[in-house]
């Protein structure tokens, strides 16, 4: 089994965060978001993933070492190849065309899920949906009535069907695929200015091709700072029901209060201060007589004197003396 993560697009709705890292690294409970995907992703597979293949941005040499680590996480090879041009879904993923061979599950890399299943690799392809109460911004599918996908529509402005794709495929044929994103691209098929992979589903199911749903628990989008926070809040709680243990045991919390579930890196200092619930902190923070809640605080970070809430706190940033919902971004500093 093979992974395939398109993540080259520039994040934009999720600066300052980006302007230094990749949105797929920002971390979620701890991990980068790449990285939660990847393994949530090799548990339901059912079978050892070999090949990660990560499709890329010219992001420089320790974002890609970081990414062949994770890969090598979870036994598997790592892979980096590169989007230079913004082309559409269906360009980004035969970017990777060395890589899509035999079975393979397709990841987009700003989005996490929760779910209980082991994939189904007999079908020959399975779409995860989810039920939205606005399926406008999405590409959504329609089914029959034994609930095998008829119809793939992109961002529809008239109701169609509320079921919204949330970005995992899973392909039996890995060629197979790679052949239709070609035909897409040699015969400059493409929807709203760019080849899309809905177009290549499409012309698969027409030519018998049998795709079926795949349900999630939840859907956890990472498209902006809000819903970032949001999600990993979240995934805390999901992993506080997994009963995996949150807080390093070199933190140290000197005359404080933790309000659970929190995450709380390597090496962070928490002195007179509540944090929780649903705090992310990273390695190396340091959080003094201040209020913090529902917000992520990131590697070297520091939070002095300040109540916070529902704020994305930057890698090596300062807060002082403020309270707010704050998206401070790496090496900045605030201070009231």
């Amino acid at each position: 089994m093979k992974i395939i993560v398109p993540m080259a697009g520039m994040g934009k709705r999720m600066r300052p965060h980006t302007l230094t890292v990749p949105k797929p690294l920002i971390p979620i409970a701890g991990k980068p978001i790449v990285q939660r995907l990847v393994e949530d992703i090799a548990k339901v597979c059912g079978e050892p993933v070999d090949e990660v293949a990560f499709i890329i941005g010219r992001f420089g040499a320790e974002v890609e070492k970081s990414l062949v680590k994770i890969a090598e996480s979870v036994g598997a090879k790592g892979t980096i190849v590169y989007q230079d041009e913004p082309l559409g879904t269906a360009h980004a993923i035969l970017c990777a065309k060395d890589s899509l061979t035999g079975p393979l599950v397709v990841a987009f890399a700003d989005t996490l899920f929760k779910a209980d299943f082991t994939l189904d690799s007999s079908v020959p392809g399975t779409i995860w949906v989810q039920q939205v109460a606005d399926p406008k911004p999405f590409g959504v599918v329609k089914l029959d009535a034994q609930g095998r996908i008829t119809d793939f529509v992109e961002k529809p402005q008239t109701f169609v069907s509320d079921l919204a794709i949330i970005g995992i495929y899973y392909f039996q044929d890995g060629e197979y695929l790679r052949t239709e994103l070609q035909y897409l691209l040699d015969n400059d098929i493409k929807d709203k200015g760019e080849y899309q992979l809905t177009n290549a589903l499409e012309n698969m199911k027409n030519k018998g091709t049998v795709f079926v749903p795949g349900r999630v628990t939840e859907w956890l989008d990472c498209g902006n700072k809000d819903a970032t926070v949001f999600t990993n809040q979240r995934y805390l709680e999901y992993l506080k029901e997994r009963g995996e243990s949150l807080v390093h045991e070199s933190a140290k919390i000197t005359n404080s209060v933790l309000l659970e579930p929190v995450y709380i890196g390597e090496g962070a200092i928490i002195t007179d201060s509540v944090v929780g619930p649903h705090v992310s902190l990273g390695a190396h923070s340091n959080v003094r007589d201040s209020r913090l809640s529902n917000s992520i605080v990131q590697q070297s970070a520091s939070v002095l004197n300040a109540v916070i809430s529902n704020s994305m706190i930057g890698n090596f940033a300062t807060v002082t003396g403020t309270p707010d919902d704050l998206s401070l971004g790496d090496y900045n500093q605030l201070r009231v």
